[in-house]
């Protein structure tokens, strides 16, 4: 299996923006007999979810396996919300296929869209119990259904998950993948999931947060904002003060990030490197109006009013004090960038002026890096980040260390399919991972620590 090297440095996590650490040679992973997932040496993996499964509550778990998150849950069990990243056009493939009409109705009430009664939406997310001891899967069962398109979110400090669309759909009939396909109302909201929901929960859009293609969200826990990426080739970096924190439905004032001194600023660097890597700039945020649109021109209005475009983001967690963004299409190779935020001390508050927060651009991927199309990420336990690839081929799992090395974790050498919800336990212990198709989720275990530092060395 041949892998690039990295020679791009991670430096603005630690280093000087100048910092150019040398490439490392990664360590050979190790082929699975069973042709899922090639790891490192001294790691191995429990299937968690496979799409087709009979779930606890009767219904099929869906492919398409994307966004996730893992919660604590009782006696040392796992409890893992995952999105599935399915359109209404393919309705066959939902939790309950092409079941809707024989649904009890109070299941159909909780579903967000019925779709006419002949394509409801197939996407939403499935809730999972397992036992990290025994390797096992101890329950599953269809947490949100009837939306569409379910790619990311984010977890929240007050147990929940923020599962988002990544469309932008009208209410009326269409013709899509040769059928026709009703809506009944309109799609590309944040709806949230309680991670202790013990069956099917009522789907109730955020509307506040935004009607657009959302990628990922993340809280900033000491104000209980949630920023939030959008996958568009020039997207912007939302953020939602809540009226009452940890109250989302309450509702709150959506702003885009804007860089001081330089309004409307495109960050791709397609065609000239208007930002340098290591290069931070001040921020300060736009605010948004008319948040549910009819048109999908949120970004553009945004983008009008000054605020800075991205090329295509979707990745997003908390990394320590700062947030870190994946851009999958950034930079003049067009192969990935990978931001961060650094919010304010006065993050939200009108003093924030004073000491604005700053984005930084850490990573360019180009021919000679190991990562390519960066997509979901997380942070580790041991302060490295760890990022799925979405390109058009071979995708993997790699780590990033605050020095500017990397190594590889594992790699889908089986079949074209993204690595998605890459995630960590509540203690660290074990990661989670999703081969989006047909549509899997690992959790695998090994020397995390001591992995990542003999990688460092060699």
């Amino acid at each position: 299996m041949q892998r690039r090297t990295f020679i791009k440095s991670l430096a603005a996590l630690s280093l000087p923006a100048t910092a150019i650490v040398p490439a490392r040679a990664r360590a050979a992973l190790t082929p699975d007999p069973e042709r899922l997932l090639d790891l490192a040496p001294g790691f191995g993996y429990s299937v968690v979810s496979r799409a087709g499964t009979v779930m606890s509550d009767g219904f099929a778990v869906p492919p398409a396996h994307d966004g996730m998150a893992a919660f604590p849950g009782d006696d040392g069990r796992i409890v893992l919300v995952c999105n599935h990243e399915l359109p209404a056009s393919r309705s066959e493939l939902s939790a309950f296929g092409n079941e809707y009409a024989k649904l009890p109705l109070a299941v159909r009430e909780r579903l967000y869209d019925g779709g006419g009664g002949e394509t409801p939406g197939a996407g939403g997310t499935t809730t999972t119990i397992y036992d990290p001891a025994s390797g096992r899967t101890e329950r599953q069962f269809l947490s949100l259904g009837g939306t569409e398109v379910n790619c990311a979110g984010g977890p929240t400090p007050w147990g929940s998950w923020l599962t988002c669309e990544e469309c932008f759909e009208n209410p009326g009939t269409t013709r899509s993948r040769g059928r026709l396909v009703t809506r009944e109302k309109r799609h590309g909201y944040v709806f949230e999931v309680p991670a202790d929901a013990e069956s099917l929960v009522a789907a109730v859009p955020i509307k506040g947060m935004g009607r657009f293609e959302h990628e990922a969200a993340a809280i900033h826990e000491a104000t209980g904002i949630v920023y939030m990426t959008e996958d568009r080739h020039h997207s912007l970096f939302y953020r939602y003060l809540p009226d009452v924190p940890g109250e989302l439905l309450e509702g709150g004032r959506l702003q885009a990030l804007a860089v001081r001194g330089r309004p409307t600023l495109t960050t791709h660097n397609w065609a000239a490197p208007l930002v340098a890597p290591g290069q931070s700039l001040e921020v300060e945020w736009v605010d948004l109006d008319d948040v549910d649109p009819d048109e999908n021109d949120l970004r553009l209005r945004g983008a009008a009013r000054g605020a800075a475009t991205f090329a295509r983001g979707e990745g997003l967690c908390a990394a320590g004090p700062r947030f870190a963004f994946t851009c999958t299409i950034g930079g003049p190779a067009r192969l990935g960038q990978v931001w961060s935020y650094t919010p304010s001390p006065f993050e939200g508050d009108a003093r924030e002026t004073e000491e604005p927060g700053t984005l930084t651009l850490l990573v360019e991927a180009d021919e000679s890096s190991i990562l390519r199309n960066a997509d979901n990420l997380t942070f580790a336990p041991w302060g490295d980040l760890v990022i799925c690839e979405d390109t058009k081929s071979q995708c993997s799992l790699v780590g990033l260390r605050p020095d500017g090395t990397s190594y590889m974790i594992a790699d889908n050498a089986y079949s074209d399919s993204e690595l998605a919800g890459v995630c960590f336990a509540p203690d660290g212990k074990t990661l989670f991972v999703n081969i989006q198709y047909p549509g899997t989720t690992l959790a695998i275990t090994g020397p995390w620590h001591r992995y990542a530092e003999a990688a460092a060395a060699s």
